[in-house]
């Protein structure tokens, strides 16, 4: 797949989720009322910017064709794409089912020692500590409840 390919691929993809928001808009009115504008007033004209956007990244990737042959992902560039994604969804997978913290100890555990290279005292380190602050933070500052699991039910942590 080239590049070009790709880009025209991402202006009409973007020109359609713009269009899509403008549209909506019109559904709960675009206008300036009494009280001022309508719900659907700055969603439409940002889904709007959106289309025009896309439409002038478009124009410009049809008429810049110095990168039609040029290949839009090589082998190497792939495979950085799935060091990072593939351990992202990992943690999608295991904040699922064992909950937020888990997945997050897991997650940044796993990123840290086999990619960052970092020892596994200092790697448990800031572990820990961002599970702590996340605690902290969101479920006794904020009293916003994170997605938990089974280890959270058997610490009692609610």
């Amino acid at each position: 797949m080239t590049r070009l390919t790709m880009e025209i691929a991402v202006a009409c993809a973007a020109a359609l989720a713009g269009a899509i928001v403008s549209y909506g808009s019109l559904e709960i009115g675009t206008g300036w009322g009494d009280a001022g504008p309508q719900p659907g007033y700055f969603p439409f004209y940002i889904g709007l910017f959106i289309v025009i956007a896309s439409c002038g990244a478009l124009i410009e990737a049809v008429i810049a064709q110095r990168h039609r042959k040029e290949v839009f992902l090589t082998r190497e560039q792939g495979h950085r794409i799935l060091t990072f994604f593939l351990p992202m969804l990992g943690f999608v997978a295991v904040s699922m089912v064992l909950g937020l913290y888990v997945g997050l100890a897991l997650y940044l555990f796993g990123v840290m020692t086999i990619q960052g290279g970092y020892r596994i005292g200092k790697a448990l380190t800031v572990c820990l500590s961002t599970i702590v602050i996340f605690y902290v933070v969101f479920e006794k500052w904020f009293q916003v409840p994170l997605l938990k699991g089974p280890i959270e039910a058997l610490l009692n942590i609610h």
